[in-house]
């Protein structure tokens, strides 16, 4: 009789176990990463009233089968679906991580290691990436610096928002690709402009500029056999507010583009008219005879105030005259010790004793560009306009480029390591300049309707070397293999490391300890202090969503149904009981 009692407060009990693990369940129906668990109940004991006997064939009487009375229920086994995995939910932080697979982050408050499934991070004023709830840090791998790779080794907590990076690092300009097409009747290219083309180059320090160049026509292959040649110059070097930095002729002389050698000579067909002044000459019979002069007005000591100095300079004396020294030698070449005259005839008297306006400034004032004379190795002046024909010249401070007659395809550029670059020394400018080689071999020179394409970008072909600003921080991802990259407003990105996970040969032995946390036991397996890639095991890390408890709302209700009855059967056992206790009782009446 008092085993019944027994029993039915044994089934009591473990009725109640199993509603209380069912009520934590329905409790954490909302945890973050939540597993639920389950129970199973196994029956306690037996009491054997009678053994069991085997058949006897001598007497020829069977077997008996134990008699046993059994004591009740007991907990079997509390087991949790921990490799069962909860559904997704969206929350946009990119700090926010889902594991797809069986894996566990791991996590460490300083002391011990713990393992979760709740990727709720975030990061911490210190920069470290830490958990929302319990602020312990994240573990992964950091970043060999030497290599930039990750370094897997000993877990230790992720710094992703430290000093070191808040910014990247600027980097000057050492290499420029020029590609597209170069069409020999692009108008620009016949102009003395020549056709426009910039750079955007970076200084160490960061700071933008842009060399502006240009493009002119060199001369046109009459046969297959022959090539066409170009040649490139650097006109000016503007900072990024549109200022010139090459404001002295030691500046500019500080520029060097090509090697400027008697190498770097050039066919061309340049025509200069005379846009200031008037030209004259000695006409006998309407024809008009040498010597001829060129008049101009020059400000010959830079004070307005004081006027102007007209200025007659001889172009050319074809007739040998020794009156005046011509500006121009008969081949064509710039003499320097040409006598400058007023228009009278008469050598001039500089006004309040300034300084006679160079050669160059004389060619300026001429024929209105600033090509310096001593460039031009062959020219011709025509008698009756003045017009300077030039039919060759020395390139200085630009390269020359050569494509082949027969197919257009690049052939050389003038002035650089090889063959397929010119070099732009920027070096003497200052210590926060550097030379950069420019690569030409993605030019050809097309029929393209009279447009030029040709464009120059900075970096090679790969796009590597290009320079860069100084860059700083603008926001952290996180990759679906864990790795960690900060982006920068100067376009560049940077690994900041790697959150590593852990697998277990048994994660249901994992030990519960609150607040969503596991630790290792022995029968789940230890943690190797390394951790594992999680793309190893073919698994990824989702961002901006999390993972939700796992537990079923119309299970967990079925089984508190049934709980609810089983309890209500076991406590029937003992009213029950009790009732046939009393009946005992009552027997001495």
């Amino acid at each position: 009789m008092m085993r019944s009692l027994f029993s039915g407060v044994s089934g009591l009990r473990t009725h109640q176990t199993r509603m209380d693990v069912i009520g934590n369940n329905i409790a954490n129906v909302n945890t973050t990463a939540y597993k639920s668990m389950s129970i199973n109940f196994s029956d306690l004991m037996y009491q054997t009233t009678q053994a069991a006997t085997g058949p006897n064939a001598t007497t020829g009487t069977a077997g008996t089968n134990p008699k046993q009375i059994g004591l009740g229920v007991q907990t079997a086994a509390i087991s949790t679906k921990i490799t069962e995995e909860g559904a997704t939910q969206s929350t946009g932080n990119p700090f926010d991580l889902k594991i797809s697979g069986d894996e566990f982050f791991v996590v460490s408050n300083g002391v011990d290691t713990f393992f979760t499934r709740d990727g709720s991070f975030y990061v911490d004023a210190s920069g470290n990436l830490a958990m929302s709830s319990t602020g312990y840090n994240i573990m992964g791998w950091g970043v060999d610096p030497e290599t930039m790779n990750i370094k897997k080794d000993t877990v230790q907590p992720l710094v992703i928002m430290g000093p070191d990076n808040e910014t990247y690092p600027a980097e000057w300009t050492q290499k420029a690709t020029a590609s597209g097409i170069v069409d020999w009747f692009d108008d620009d290219q016949s102009e003395k402009a020549g056709g426009a083309m910039n750079l955007q180059i970076y200084d160490k320090l960061g700071y933008s500029y842009t060399v502006k160049f240009s493009l002119h026509n060199g001369s046109k292959p009459e046969t297959v056999d022959q090539n066409y040649s170009y040649y490139v110059q650097v006109d000016d070097i503007v900072d990024a507010e549109g200022n010139s930095i090459l404001t002295t002729d030691a500046k500019k002389n500080a520029v060097v583009f090509g090697n400027g050698t008697s190498s770097d000579r050039i066919t061309v067909n340049e025509t200069y008219g005379v846009n200031n002044g008037k030209v004259e000459g000695t006409t006998t019979g309407g024809t008009t005879t040498y010597p001829v002069y060129a008049t101009f007005s020059y400000d010959t000591d830079g004070d307005a105030t004081n006027g102007k100095e007209t200025v007659r300079v001889m172009l050319k004396d074809a007739n040998g005259s020794t009156a005046n020294t011509a500006l121009f030698n008969d081949n064509g070449t710039l003499n320097t010790n040409a006598v400058l005259q007023t228009e009278t005839g008469g050598t001039i008297n500089w006004q309040n004793g300034a300084t006679a306006p160079t050669a160059a400034q004389i060619f300026q004032e001429l024929y209105g560009t600033s090509i310096s004379p001593t460039i031009i190795t062959a020219a011709t002046i025509d008698a009756k306009t003045g017009t300077l024909n030039v039919t060759e010249k020395n390139i200085t401070n630009g390269s020359i480029l050569e494509f082949s007659g027969k197919d257009g395809s690049f052939l050389r550029a003038g002035g650089g390591t090889d063959a397929n670059t010119t070099t732009l020394d920027l070096s003497a400018l200052g210590d926060a300049f550097t030379k950069i080689d420019i690569d030409f071999s993605k030019t050809v020179v097309s029929d393209n309707k009279g447009k030029s394409t040709i464009g120059i970008e900075k970096g090679d072909a790969s796009g590597l070397q290009a320079g860069r600003a100084l860059g700083t921080l603008q926001g952290v991802s996180i990759q679906t293999n864990g790795m960690i990259y900060a982006s920068y407003s100067n376009g560049q990105q940077k690994l900041l490391g790697q959150i590593a996970v852990a697998e277990f040969a048994n994660p249901s032995g994992l030990q519960k300890e609150g607040e969503n946390l596991y630790s290792a036991t022995q029968n789940s397996g230890d943690f190797d202090g390394i951790g594992i890639d999680i793309t190893t095991n073919g698994d990824k890390m989702n961002t901006g969503v999390l993972e939700m408890s796992n537990v079923d709302l119309s299970s967990e209700f079925t089984d508190m149904i049934t709980t609810q009855r089983g309890f209500q059967a076991n406590s029937r056992i003992i009213t029950v009981s009790d009732t046939l206790l009393e009946e005992l009782v009552n027997l001495k009446r």
